[in-house]
């Protein structure tokens, strides 16, 4: 799967909804809770309280920073790239003001 940014992505097993940040060259396997993300609504609701695996508003990248989602809408799948679980953005500190 090779997505652009702005794109939205769709859980095919919970209601976990990313939009494309950025997205490197390659093409990757995109999957949310071990199943393959799509670019189309699969209109999937909520089946009881969310154990909050993607949460909504967090960045979620890879380690080198090649790709990077934004979490629409929360769910219980953990989001993963080629097999390898998407870690959370950490907040880029501000300068200091003397």
């Amino acid at each position: 799967m090779k997505p652009t940014p702005g794109q939205s992505l769709f859980s095919t097993i919970d209601s976990t909804t990313v939009v494309v940040i950025r997205w490197g060259d390659s093409e990757l396997d995109l999957t949310c809770g071990g199943s393959p993300m799509v670019d189309t609504d699969p209109k999937i609701a909520p089946s009881g309280p969310m154990g909050a695996a993607t949460a909504l508003g967090k960045r979620y990248t890879t380690e080198d920073g090649s790709v990077e989602l934004l979490c629409t809408k929360p769910g219980d799948g953990e989001l993963a790239v080629g097999g390898v679980a998407l870690g959370i953005k950490s907040a880029t500190p501000l300068p200091a003001s003397d």
